[in-house]
């Protein structure tokens, strides 16, 4: 059983996968959990994600004849979502920021006149 465990946690992480999220006894906490979880989106999944968004824009360029930009919408990402809230947070209570300054930040595009 143990070297079953062992070889399970180096294939893991030779995925890039935190062993934690292997469900295996010893050290999962669910502060570990979590934080194990949100490592393993921005180091592991992130990467390969924009990996593959880049390749099928790069391939839907050459149908439409201009660069086609794709980005994953990280704010579908239950994974990332304390992380997010956070940088709400830490934006929205910057006084020293304009409203445009703000939603620049945030990934949100310019408020226009009449909004």
């Amino acid at each position: 059983r143990k070297s079953r465990e062992a070889a399970a946690r180096e294939i893991a992480v030779a995925f890039g996968v935190p062993p934690v999220l292997l469900g295996m006894p010893g050290d999962a906490s669910y502060a570990n959990y979590q934080e194990a979880n949100r490592a393993f989106y921005r180091l592991t999944v992130l990467p390969l994600v924009t990996k593959v968004v880049a390749s099928v824009g790069h391939w839907l360029s050459g149908f439409t004849g201009e660069p086609v930009t794709l980005k994953p919408d990280l704010d579908q990402v239950p994974a990332l979502s304390a992380e997010r809230d956070q940088q709400w947070a830490r934006v929205s209570t910057a006084d020293f920021l304009t409203a445009d300054e703000k939603r620049a930040i945030l990934g949100l595009p310019k408020l226009t006149e009449d909004d």
